[in-house]
This record gives C-alpha cells, structure tokens and sequence, in this order.
C-alpha cells in the first residue's frame, strides 16, 4: 500500500487527506479485492475523475491499471504475499499516548484549510462506496454457493538406489521385475505408508488386500502416473477410467490398442492407394512387401478375432460388437476398458475392482482368462471367489506397510494366522521370561554378593529384541434394525410382465413371492432384467400386465448400486443424516453411523474424503434410519473390502426382516441365500442353491467356446 499511496499523491498533489484515506481503504485488500483493473475503475474511478479536471477517463483508466498492477504480489515472493516495509520504526505505545494527550492537535489535521475545488462531492463519494460493499457481497456469495470441496492430494517419496539409477539413465535397465522399495505414501496429513517395499516378479499375478480406506487404490494411481517410479521401459495400463463415447465401433476401439498393427495398415492403405493412382516407384512396392511382412509376423490378420472373443467373454454380442461406443452406458463402457487392457498386453496390468461392473457370466470367463496372464497382473479385490482363483501371491497393506504372501487368498488367510500365532507366542513367552528376570534383580539389586548376577542379567534384559503386541485388526459388525413380524401373504408377483415399450417385453408371466424369511438373490446377464424388477417389486415402476401384491405395512429398505454416487459429498456423515432425517439428537445419528462402522472422527469427516467402502457404510446407515423390514439391495458389495462384505452377511442372516438383493458375489450369495430368481430369455424362473446356477453358466460358456 505505501507504493499506491505515494504513486496517488504524485499523480493527485491536491488530493485531500480524507479523500486520500478513503481511496487507500479501498485499496488495502490489495489484489484480492480485484480480479482486473476495470474493476479497480469501477471502485474508484468516479472519486479520482473528480479529483483532477484535467485527466480524461482514458488517463483514469490507465492510472487504475497502473495501481492494480502495483497491488500484485511479486512473483519471487508469492508464496509469502506481497513485501510490505515501513519507512520508519514505530512505537505503539508513545501512538496511544499521543493519540489520548494530543487530541487538540489531531483535530487541527482535520480542520486545514483546503482548495474547496478538490472537494468531492459527499453523494457520488457514497455512491462508490455503495457499489463496492455491493461488488464485494456479490463475489463472496459466489464463492459461497461455487466452492467445490477442495480434497487433499496423494503424495509420495521414494528411495532408489545409485545402481539402478544409473543404469536406468544409461538405458541398460532390461529387467521385467518391479522393485519399488522404502517409500512413503501420504494423503493429506495422513500416512498411508511409510518404509514400505513392493516387489512385483515377471508373470505373477498379484491380488492386493487390506481394509477401505487404506490406500490400495491410491498405490495403483500413484504406479500408474509414475509417482512411484518403475523402469521406464515397462509398459503400465491401468483400467480406472471408462471409454470415451464417440463413433468408433466398439471392436474398432479394442483393436486401436495395438499401435503397431493400426501403424501398419494405416502405412500399407497409404501406399497401396499411391500405387493405384499410377505411381510405379519400386520403392513403393518394396516398402509395402515389407510391411505384410511385419503384419504376417505379429498375425495381424488374427487381431480382430482375439479382441472379438474378449468382448464376446465380457458379455458383448456380435451386434453389440458392431455399436458405436457412445451408445454405451458406463457399465458397458467400462467392459471395454478392461477389454482394451486384455487385448493391449502391457508389461504391467493394474486393475481395481474389475468384478464390480460384470455379471456372474462374465465372472467366470475372467477368472479362466486370467489364469493364462503371461505378464504381470496388480489387482485389487474384495471377490473371496475371484481372490482364490486368479491370484499366485495376496499382498497384505495394513499398518503402514505390505506383506506378501505365496498363493490365494484362502492360503494366506491361513498363513496370517498361524504366522499371528507364532507371533503372539513368542511376544507372550518374551513377556514371560523378562518379567522372570525383573523379578531376580529386584530381588537382589542390593545384594553386594549378587551384584554381578544383578548387572548381568540387567544386560540382557537390554540386548532382548523389543517385540511388540500384535495388533489386531478391529472386527467391523454392521447390524440392520430389528422388526415385527408380518402375517402372510406378504409380496407376490401374479401374472406380472413388464417391457419399457409394448413390442419388446423384458419378461412375461413371472409368478412368484417372498415373505419375511426370505433371502432371495436375482442373478442374470447384464441387462436381463434384474434392476428392473427390484423396482416392480418396490412399486417405481408399474407391471406392463398382472398384479403385484405389497403388505400395507411393508416398509422397503433400498440400496441402490449408485446409492454412494447420489451421497452429498459437501457434508460430513452426522450432517448427511441429519438432513435426511431432521430432528433427532446427535448421539442418534453417531450411534446409527457407529452400528455400521463409522464412528469417531470418521463421522466428522467429509463424505467425499471417505474411500468408496466407508461411503457404502454411510449410505447402509441413512437406509437404516428409516426402521425398514424387508430390504432390498442393489450390488450392496460394491467398493466393500472383505471383512465388510463377511459382516454384511452376518448382518443379513440375522436380520428378521425379508431380503431380495442382486448380487454377484459367489461367497456372499452361498452364505445368504435359499433361493435365486434367474432372469433371462424373457422370464425369470426360481431355483435352489448357487451350484446349480454355476453349473448352468458353465455349460453356456463352453458352447460358446466351442
């Protein structure tokens, strides 16, 4: 401001002193008041132009300009704001003295005679101010209502050694193995890890667990963007994002992977189209026998069959195959993801949760097509089935750090076990024999004749390696409300068919019913119909013909599969909740947050700063709040880590209510589930028990291959 203040009274020499003042006051937010300096006019401008009678509005402007470029920071500075010096020291306490001894003097400053024609006029003077309170409440409204909740980022450091720097330099570094040792991972002020060593072998196949909000997704983003660094020659593909919709064909996209091959034909239609129109360079000709070369030797001619049979695997039809990809739902598009990654081969295949958004069908092809994974593959799972079948090696994440484990997921359950076992034994035996030897010196610390004994052992106490308790993982328990039972009949479908237009029905003459023992799963192919009943069942949608009957006192409990998406991510938990349901005490709302395992300053915590698990939590808690007695659930296990999903079921087998979910979940439907309604081919049919579904989608599988 000292720079504004001498720069307005060389430009102004007249200027009076309140004047002066004012315009200063104006201007002593500096920049941030002002986003340009047709603002900073519009201030003050008016008040300045009445000042001087001899500057035109252009000179006003550009003497604006000038000040708001003097209120910028200094780049070199900008971290610190702008330097701000005082031309001489200065004592408040001989200020105050003077401001209480000398007010006569004070006075005559204000009662100088001035040039009554630099005055300005006291009703455009607060007109400016007006119009600048009115500006500055507009802009702080907007950032108000604009202001997106700003999330932490990730953070990482890494430590390499000098040799393989080196050689990564020198471009020597061929090896296929991934070694990302002693690094620290930080989200925000959080530690996710610290000292912590990943070692990925060529041709394994890695499943990555550990509880939500641990960081397992955050570790594969940071792999990918090269936060954590791995040799520069091994080839990453992360499917995270979806398919961008345009017109591509969607077989046309999967084959765009493959650069080489797209090169290539590009190369050969080029030149085979020079050669058409006339030219006879024989150069042409050798370089287009020199490419059906290259394609015959990567089998080109092959590619479109491969990706076919990948896309044929992950549910799409030959005529889905010939759709442009904007056509596409998200689901859908992001099949194409995970089929574009399986066609494309990289050195290092990252895939986190790929089971969400696939049917049981398309489960089963996954889990075989994986097994055949000639590079390296990090995934991240919460699919018991899919962790047992596709994994050589689990890499546990908790405390801060990774163990790795040999085998699936069910041997290294085993292995952690017995290994926390042993642990605990040796702590315990430990804890035994040092309180054995604390007892001998207290016993003889002033014994003269024992003296060396007592040192002696006071010195092994000190070379014993200090082992630490075992920290148990804390159990999550969900637990749905209690009910009263229902007299039958209590929902049955008769006669019911549906269809969104009358020339294609859906499904037709569906006859069943539930009541409040019932724990039904609906299982089928993506788009047979599965959503769409659920939403029958609960009324949103009307039958195209027959009947549905609903108990008058039946109160549905919904989990959609985009119940996290349709959170407020702006609020913490307790707020969500009570916006939903107003009116009851805090501890209410905490206590329901804490039944489904978000508890403590968890709950204080902004919904869009959870990881996917703790916003499913959050949204099983707002369910629940309105006391329902026959649930209804919507791919509940998506973005739920294995304990959760282990709790979820506990939870539904002791729930005294009805449910009807879809899911595709193999552990979770065989823990849960009596019955499965089969939607497809137009109908939806009840049978008993998982295996036989299983079986069914198998033999289908095989006639396809065939």
């Amino acid at each position: 401001m000292t720079t504004c203040s001498e720069y307005i009274k060389n430009v102004f020499p007249l200027i009076d002193d309140d004047l002066k003042h004012y315009v200063e006051g104006v201007l002593q937010n500096g920049a941030d008041d002002f986003q340009d300096s047709e603002e900073v006019y519009e201030a003050i401008g008016e008040v300045l132009q009445e000042v001087s009678s001899d500057k035109t509005e252009e000179d006003i402007r550009n003497i604006c300009n000038e000040l708001h470029n003097m209120m910028k920071p200094d780049k070199s500075n900008a971290k610190n704001g702008p330097t701000k010096v005082l031309n001489a020291p200065v004592h408040l306490a001989s200020m105050a003295a003077n401001l209480e001894n000398n007010i006569g003097d004070i006075k005559s400053i204000w009662v100088m005679q001035r040039d009554d024609t630099l005055k300005v006029d006291a009703k455009k003077l607060e007109k400016a101010e007006a119009k600048l309170q009115e500006k500055q409440e507009k802009r702080s409204k907007d950032v108000k209502t604009a202001a997106p909740v700003k999330l932490e980022s990730a953070t990482a450091s890494q430590v390499t050694s000098k040799k393989e720097s080196k050689m990564e330099a020198k471009g020597n570094n061929r090896t296929q193995d991934i070694r990302i040792e002693n690094f620290d991972v930080a989200y925000g002020d959080r530690v996710l890890l610290q000292g912590a060593d990943l070692i990925l072998a060529f041709g394994r196949r890695y499943g990555l667990v550990g509880r939500n909000g641990l960081g397992k997704s955050t570790l594969l983003r940071m792999i990918s963007n090269g936060q954590l660094r791995i040799p520069s020659h091994i080839s990453i593909l992360h499917v995270e994002q979806e398919v961008i919709g345009d017109d591509t064909l969607a077989i046309q996209s999967v084959l765009e992977c493959d650069t080489v091959r797209e090169s290539l034909l590009k190369r050969e239609k080029e030149i085979s189209a020079a050669v058409n129109s006339g030219n006879s360079d024989p150069e042409l000709s050798n370089q287009l026998t020199e490419i059906y070369a290259q394609l015959q030797n990567i089998e080109a001619d092959k590619a479109p069959a491969k990706a076919s049979i990948i896309l044929n695997g992950l549910g799409f039809t030959p005529e889905m195959q010939q759709r442009e990809t904007k056509t596409f739902s998200g689901g859908w598009r992001m099949r194409l993801a995970l089929a574009r990654a399986l066609f494309s081969r990289p050195d290092l295949l990252l895939l986190d949760e790929p089971t969400n958004m696939l049917d049981i069908k398309a489960i089963i092809w996954l889990e075989n097509y994986l097994q055949n994974w000639p590079t390296t593959l990090l995934v991240v799972s919460h699919d018991r089935n899919f962790l047992d079948t596709v994994p050589t090696d689990i890499l546990h994440l908790h405390s801060q750090r990774i163990d790795a484990y040999r085998g699936n997921y069910e041997q290294f359950e085993k292995t952690k076990t017995e290994k926390l076992k042993n642990q605990q034994r040796e702590y315990e035996a430990q804890m035994q024999h040092r309180q054995h030897v604390q007892v001998f010196i207290d016993k003889f610390r002033y014994n003269a004749n024992r003296a060396a004994s007592v040192q002696s052992k006071i010195k092994l106490l000190d070379k014993l390696p200090e082992l630490k308790p075992i920290e148990k993982e804390t159990a999550v328990v969900l637990k749905f409300p209690d009910t009263e039972p229902l007299s039958p009949p209590i929902l049955q479908l008769n006669e019911v068919s549906f269809g969104y237009n009358k020339d294609r029905l859906i499904f037709t003459n569906v006859n069943l019913g539930a009541t409040m023992d019932s724990r039904i799963c609906i299982v089928g192919d993506n788009g047979a119909g599965k959503t769409t009943l659920l939403k029958i069942i609960m009324g949103l949608l009307s039958p195209s013909a027959g009947m549905l009957h609903v108990h008058r006192n039946l109160k549905f409990g919904y989990f959609s599969q985009h119940h996290v998406d349709q959170l407020d991510m702006n609020v913490n938990s307790v707020e969500l909740l009570q916006s939903t349901y107003p009116g009851k005490p805090i501890e209410e709302y905490r206590r329901q947050l804490g039944s489904f395992g978000v508890s403590g300053d968890l709950a204080l915590q902004t919904v869009a700063s959870l990881s996917g698990g703790q916003k499913s939590r959050v949204a099983f808690a707002r369910m629940c709040m309105g006391n329902p007695n026959f649930l209804v659930l919507d791919e509940p296990t998506n973005h739920l880590d294995i304990e959760t999903i282990e709790a979820l079921g506990n939870a539904i087998v002791k729930f005294t209510g009805g449910v009807i979910l879809v899911s595709h979940d193999e552990r979770l439907i065989r823990k849960v589930c009596k019955e499965l309604w089969v939607c497809g081919n137009g109908s939806v049919r009840s049978i008993e028990g998982f295996d036989e579904y299983r079986r069914l989608v198998e033999q289908e599988l095989e006639s396809q291959s065939k």
